[in-house]
């Protein structure tokens, strides 16, 4: 694990860098609290730190005092190394937010021990903060594709919605439905059906643009959201979409499938609420299944 090493005195940071080493640490040595800051500022900050009080350009109470107030998930884990060992002084540096404390000259067992405690206590918020971030992704995500769920991709509809209005262009939604999919659950089995939908999942993300969005609404019904610039045709995203499932096959247990899409598209105008774009575009998509599938039908907004 990286520790960052700030001490202005050449033997003391000598010391501190070959003991770490000899405990199977990685140090980052810098001399003055402006380095400090420096390295602590970065994305790849070191998450232990030895911090000296007293050092040029910028204390280390100071340098402390910012890195709490940095806005993340990750703060590392601080130990105050000071020649002072007067009671304000460590009252001081704990209330600024230093994890401990230990005083010059240090015993090198004893902050050994305690670097063995910030590493700990830095692996245990690294794993709380991938479970929260789990927790968030599967609030948010569908299971089985990966892709938003109904909820997230109709929030970021919203979203879109407002964006596109306060820069004058425009969105495109797109319902989405896999043709005849019952009959493949039915003659190739569960299995294959959801081995068909991640497949398709990954095939519209890697079809649309990396602005579009796209999430499953349920069963075998995904929506794509468009925003465009004025004046842009909706229909040849949707077409691309389409014609590109129809023409390629998607591994299942029980094979190569192919499938086809009917998609139902609407394009928003000013006074159109997100239902009434869901709706108009729920209406296409059932015109597209009615006049044959495999098609792109768009909604006509004057109806």
């Amino acid at each position: 694990m990286r520790i960052l090493v700030a001490e202005d005195d050449a033997i003391s940071r000598l010391l501190l860098i070959t003991m770490l080493r000899k405990t199977g640490y990685e140090p980052v040595e810098v001399m003055d609290g402006c380095q400090a800051w420096e390295k602590l500022c970065k994305p790849d900050a070191p998450a232990l730190v030895i911090l000296d009080w007293m050092m040029p350009g910028m204390d280390g109470l100071e340098v402390l005092q910012r890195v709490r107030a940095l806005s993340t998930d990750r703060p590392p884990y601080i130990i105050m190394l000071t020649a002072n060992s007067g009671k304000q002084n460590l009252i001081a540096g704990l209330d600024a937010g230093a994890n401990d404390y230990l005083t010059k000259p240090f015993d090198a067992e004893i902050l050994r021990a305690r670097l063995d405690v910030g590493r700990r206590m830095v692996e245990l918020q690294d794993e709380l903060v991938r479970s929260r971030e789990t927790l968030a992704f599967l609030a948010t995500h569908d299971p089985l594709t990966e892709l938003p769920n109904r909820r997230a991709i109709l929030e970021r509809f919203n979203q879109e919605l407002a964006h596109t209005r306060r820069h004058g262009d425009f969105l495109c939604v797109g319902m989405v439905d896999i043709d005849h999919f019952k009959g493949v659950n039915d003659s190739c089995g569960h299995q294959a059906g959801d081995d068909l939908l991640r497949g398709l999942a990954k095939l519209m993300t890697a079809t649309c643009r990396e602005y579009d969005a796209i999430g499953r609404i349920g069963g075998e019904e995904f929506l794509v959201i468009a925003p465009m610039k004025a004046g842009a045709p909706a229909g040849p995203l949707f077409d691309r979409i389409r014609s590109t499932t129809a023409g390629t096959g998607i591994a299942t247990k029980a094979g190569t499938l192919s499938v086809t899409l009917s998609i139902g598209v609407a394009t928003a105008t000013e006074t159109d609420t997100p239902d009434d774009l869901l709706a108009m575009a729920d209406a296409a998509l059932y015109r597209a299944k009615e006049s044959g599938r495999d098609r792109v039908v768009i909604a006509d907004q004057r109806n």
